[in-house]
C-alpha cells in the first residue's frame, strides 16, 4: 500500500514535469526554428500554424486532466450511510457484512478511501479514481495527450532533421537514431541539447502510443457498456444499444466536449443521478 501511495504522488509529478518540458521545447526551440524558413509568408507560416495547433492540443489535454481530478466520482459510502470507517465500507462491498447487498459496478478504492459507482480503474497519473462522473474527461485527456505527443514528435523530428542535416525518409533512420546519437554524444560530436531532444522523441512516441491504445481500449469498453473493473471481475452487464452506452458517458453535448474541456453536463445519466 505504501508503494501505491508513493506512486500516486510520483506519477502526477512525472506527468506535469513532462508537460512542462514539452511546452518549453515547443515554445522556445521548435517553433522559433520554424520562423527561419524564408519561403513562407508570416501570416501562414508553419510556426504560427503549428503553435496554434500545439496550444489547442495542450489546453485540451491539461484542461481535461484538471477536470478528471476535480470531478471525483461520488462517494456512495456516505450517501448510503454505510459507515464512517473505510473498513466498514470495504466489508459491505465484499458482501461479508450483508451478503448480496453490494450494488453492481461499485468498488471501494483504498487509495481514495471511497466507494464509487461504475468504477473503471484508479489512474495513478491523475491520483484519482475513474468512474461515472469523470470518464468522459479521462477519455478526452488520453486522446489529446496522444495527439500532443504526436505533434511534439513531428516537430522534434523536423528540428533534429535540420540541426543534424539528416533525413527521416527511410523508416530505419528513426530506429537507428538513438544508438547512433549515443555514440556521437559520448565522442563529443553531439550537443547535450540535441541529445536531450532525441531522448524526448522516444519518450513522446512511447507516451503517445500508450495513451492512444488506452483510449481505443476504453472506447471499445464503452461501446460494450462495460468497465475495466467489470471485465476484470467477470461481471455480466445488461446488453444495450451502443448509442445509449456512448450517450451515457459523453452526453448529448459531446461535440462541445470534443472541442473544449468542459464538465459532462449533457449526460442523461448524470441528470438522473442529480435527481
Amino acid at each position: 500500500m505504501l508503494v501505491l501511495r508513493l506512486l500516486n504522488v510520483v506519477a502526477p509529478a512525472y506527468f506535469l514535469c513532462i508537460s512542462l518540458v514539452t511546452f518549453v521545447l515547443q515554445i522556445f526551440l521548435f517553433i522559433p526554428s520554424m520562423f527561419r524558413d524564408p519561403s513562407t509568408t508570416s501570416l501562414f507560416s508553419p510556426a504560427l500554424l503549428h503553435g496554434a495547433l500545439f496550444l489547442f492540443l495542450s489546453a485540451n489535454a491539461l484542461g481535461n486532466y484538471v477536470l478528471v481530478i476535480q470531478s471525483s466520482p461520488e462517494d456512495l459510502g456516505k450517501s448510503l450511510n454505510l459507515g464512517e470507517g473505510a473498513e466498514v465500507v470495504a466489508d459491505w462491498l465484499d458482501g461479508s457484512r450483508s451478503p448480496g447487498s453490494a450494488l453492481p459496478s461499485t468498488h471501494f478504492c483504498r487509495l481514495c478511501a471511497r466507494v464509487t459507482q461504475r468504477h473503471d480503474h484508479h489512474c495513478f497519473f491523475t491520483g484519482n479514481c475513474i468512474g461515472s462522473k469523470n470518464m468522459r474527461n479521462f477519455i478526452m485527456f488520453c486522446l489529446y495527450t496522444s495527439l500532443a505527443c504526436l505533434d511534439s514528435l513531428v516537430a522534434g523530428m523536423a528540428y533534429i532533421s535540420s540541426a543534424l542535416s539528416m533525413s527521416f525518409a527511410n523508416p530505419l533512420a528513426f530506429l537507428t537514431l538513438l544508438p547512433h546519437s549515443i555514440s556521437q554524444f559520448f565522442s563529443g560530436a553531439l550537443l547535450s541539447s540535441e541529445m536531450f531532444v532525441i531522448l524526448m522523441l522516444y519518450l513522446w512516441l512511447g507516451i503517445g502510443l500508450a495513451c492512444a491504445g488506452f483510449c481505443c481500449h476504453q472506447m471499445l469498453l464503452i461501446l460494450r457498456g462495460q468497465t475495466r473493473y467489470q471485465v476484470r471481475k467477470g461481471m455480466v452487464v445488461r446488453a444495450r444499444p451502443w448509442r445509449e452506452n456512448l450517450q451515457e458517458v459523453f452526453g448529448k453535448r459531446w461535440l462541445l466536449g470534443l472541442l473544449i474541456p468542459v464538465l459532462n453536463v449533457g449526460s442523461d445519466y448524470c441528470r438522473q443521478k442529480e435527481k
